[in-house]
């Protein structure tokens, strides 16, 4: 690049980042609004279930029904009330203050190890099935160990056909929380670059400055850097901290290379930085560029990428829709790095379909900005 064009391009760059400077929401969005999703995610919502309230109908008290109710009540899953019938505890679960029942019939004892039907019932709360589904996943494992426990205890071996040894990789302690912090980076990341940058252009349009900038002799391309550069600077820093208070603040382990973390950072940014540009481009309008970038790149981002909803849950045609989502393959490299580490496979699929998508996105940003009235 030649010494003029540097100086225009540097010029540019110095306008768009005073700008920046001067309005203090583009600072909110790239440092305080990640503090703020990071701390109310991390901390306030999780899709782990603790402390659910159980009910234990216990007909006939004995030593093995206070055994198994003390094992329910030694689990932090649960807490635990007891009923000596069936009716008030299905009247507590009537009015939402259990969501579930163990029932200890009168002849449980006599049943535990007979190895005919089962010895107690399971009444659960259905209307949050997936609430509902980690309750019974929970009960079961509470029970089998108590079960194999109580056996040995008799000198009996538990007739079992298979013996269930679980292991979980990369989140052993099955912690939601490392599971929504690293997805969450690619959501902030998302809003640093396609909301503020689908503002920069429509801006110019607004304000009456676009006609200024026509006829200066910048190029179109130093127009564009000249936009883009800054922005990407506050993305990256945006991600730098964000990445930070992963680590440091919710103790998210990065297993992965931090430098391949950065280089996959900063492709996706570059993808949401065109995609914002593109709609700030064809709008020309800053309230309906920002409801735009909304919907189109913040939605599904949120819904579709895989932070918060596993894809291969969802339908054919709604997997399908997916794919067209940058922050897609952004997540997964994000939890792939995170928590499993360098697995080459996994990254560079990614990152070459986000690859694909920046030189799609760059190339309708050129065809669309013309240095021109229109």
């Amino acid at each position: 690049m030649t010494s003029p064009a540097r100086i225009r391009l540097w010029g540019m760059v110095r306008k768009e980042s005073l700008q920046i400077l001067r309005d203090p929401s583009s600072i909110s969005i790239a440092f305080v609004l990640p503090v703020v999703l990071l701390f109310l995610f991390g901390y306030g919502v999780s899709l782990d279930a603790r402390h659910i309230p159980l009910g234990i109908v216990i007909e006939q008290p004995d030593t093995a029904t206070q055994s198994l109710a003390g094992a329910f009540e030694r689990s932090e899953f649960f807490i635990l009330s007891k009923f000596n019938a069936i009716q008030p505890a299905q009247r507590a679960m009537d009015e939402h203050k259990i969501d579930a029942i163990i029932w200890l019939k009168n002849d449980f004892s006599t049943r535990i190890l007979a190895g005919n039907e089962s010895p107690m019932g399971v009444l659960i709360n259905g209307v949050d099935s997936n609430q509902a589904n980690i309750t019974r996943g929970y009960i079961q494992g509470t029970w089998l160990a108590w079960l194999n426990l109580y056996a040995a205890s008799h000198g009996q071996a538990l007739p079992l056909p298979v013996i269930l040894q679980q292991r979980v990789w990369f989140n052993p302690a099955l912690s939601s929380r490392l599971f929504l912090v690293p997805g969450l980076i690619a959501i902030i990341m998302t809003l640093i670059g396609s909301l503020l940058t689908a503002m920069v252009v429509a801006r110019e349009w607004e304000r009456g400055t676009m006609e200024a900038l026509m006829v200066t002799p910048l190029h179109k391309a130093e127009i564009l850097a000249g936009k883009l550069i800054p922005y990407f600077v506050l993305g990256m820093g945006g991600m730098l901290f964000s990445v930070a208070l992963a680590v440091w603040q919710f103790d998210v382990p990065l297993r992965g290379s931090f430098w391949l973390l950065l280089l996959s950072s900063a492709l996706f940014m570059l993808v949401a930085l065109a995609i914002g540009l593109l709609i700030s481009i064809v709008a020309k309008n800053q309230f309906v560029a920002g409801q735009v970038a909304i919907i189109v790149t913040f939605l599904p981002a949120f819904i579709l990428s895989g932070f918060l909803f596993d894809i291969h849950s969802m339908p054919g045609w709604v997997q399908a829709i997916t794919h067209i989502v940058p922050a897609r393959y952004f997540v997964a490299i994000l939890k792939t790095l995170f928590l499993a580490g360098d697995v080459w496979p996994v990254v560079l699929t990614n990152m070459g379909a986000l690859l694909i998508m920046l030189l799609l996105f760059t190339t309708l940003v050129w065809r669309k900005f013309h240095k021109r009235l229109e």
